[in-house]
């Protein structure tokens, strides 16, 4: 569920509410049944066990209660609500390695509330690939919506850090990663890598940068060798329009905001953020908490219903294509 008082318990509500016009596989929420019903007036029923919900989805947003989240006030985090957010996450992780739920999607936390209670992760990404047991770096963070996937091959640091983290190693474990991911997740055989140059007009052959000549082109060349449709490394500024978008299945760029802002800008409200590399399925929706609305019933649900679909989609073609 994520904070309980933030917009996760609305956009799992409306999630439900809307399961038959998308389609939705039965799904759960973990965390506090009150944070639901504070912000919805729909039909809830407390679980215990998954396969409870698996029986009663189809009347009512099944929840599991792990903890008293203490008084929810939608819009006012605080450390209560930061512990069931946190204990949520536990069970969640739990129940999906264990195969009780196929998948695991995550609601928006409050990193600093979390912190407050000695949470030492950067986010629930990096939690997550921990008690998967994968290091973070052998993880990738893809951003995706209807008509893009953006990977950022570096991802939460000063811009100024890039330049330095910026490695044909570490372009080449993010491609390998995207590469996996895009084939078990996605279904695509042969997946389509372009990559995004680090310079304005990616270097201008050395006059505006020398990144792309002794870092990205090396790299890219040998993904080519392994067998892997890369181009690149390419202008960033032209690479996210439609006809551009058409020719690759994901763009691996530089820094973050290089990634995030056209996934943004295109699909706000329905981009996911899904953790690759990982053994089990995890996606998110690609927002925040939004405590600034939290309780005034105008949250957009189509980023939470996106990833529950992703998520879906990507447990059942494991399921079908990988050796049991």
């Amino acid at each position: 569920m994520g904070d309980p008082a933030g917009i996760g318990p609305e956009i799992i509500a409306k999630a439900w509410a809307a399961r038959d016009v998308h389609a939705l596989a039965p799904f759960f929420a973990i965390g506090d049944a009150r944070a639901i019903e504070r912000v919805w007036h729909g039909p809830v029923v407390r679980i215990d066990t998954p396969d409870h919900a698996a029986s009663a989805f189809a009347d009512a947003l099944p929840v599991m209660t792990v903890a008293d989240a203490g008084e929810i006030v939608p819009g006012h985090p605080d450390v209560e609500g930061a512990r069931c957010a946190l204990q949520s996450l536990e069970l969640a992780m739990g129940l999906t390695q264990a195969g009780a739920a196929c998948a695991l999607v995550t609601g928006p936390v409050s990193k600093s509330q979390l912190y407050s209670i000695g949470f030492h992760y950067p986010g629930q990404t990096e939690f997550v690939s921990d008690r998967c047991g994968i290091a973070h770096a052998n993880t990738v963070m893809m951003l995706a919506g209807p008509t893009l996937r953006v990977v950022p091959i570096t991802t939460h640091v000063p811009l100024d850090a890039v330049r330095g983290l910026l490695t044909v190693d570490l372009i080449l474990a993010k491609a390998r990663v995207t590469v996996r991911g895009l084939t078990r997740n996605f279904g695509i055989e042969r997946p389509r890598l372009a990559f995004a140059g680090l310079n304005p007009h990616a270097g201008e052959g050395g006059a505006l940068g020398m990144e792309e000549i002794d870092v990205m082109a090396p790299a890219i060349a040998i993904l080519r060798e392994e067998g892997i449709d890369a181009i690149g490394p390419l202008a960033a500024d032209t690479m996210f329009h439609a006809r551009a978008r058409a020719t690759y299945d994901a763009a691996l760029c530089a820094y973050h905001d290089q990634a995030l802002i056209p996934l943004k800008t295109l699909h706000f409200d329905e981009g996911v953020n899904m953790t690759l590399g990982l053994p089990i399925v995890r996606t998110s929706p690609d927002h925040g908490t939004a405590f600034a609305i939290a309780g005034t019933n105008s949250a957009e649900p189509g980023a939470m219903i996106a990833a529950i679909r992703m998520a879906a989609q990507a447990a059942t073609r494991r399921r079908l294509c990988e050796p049991q």
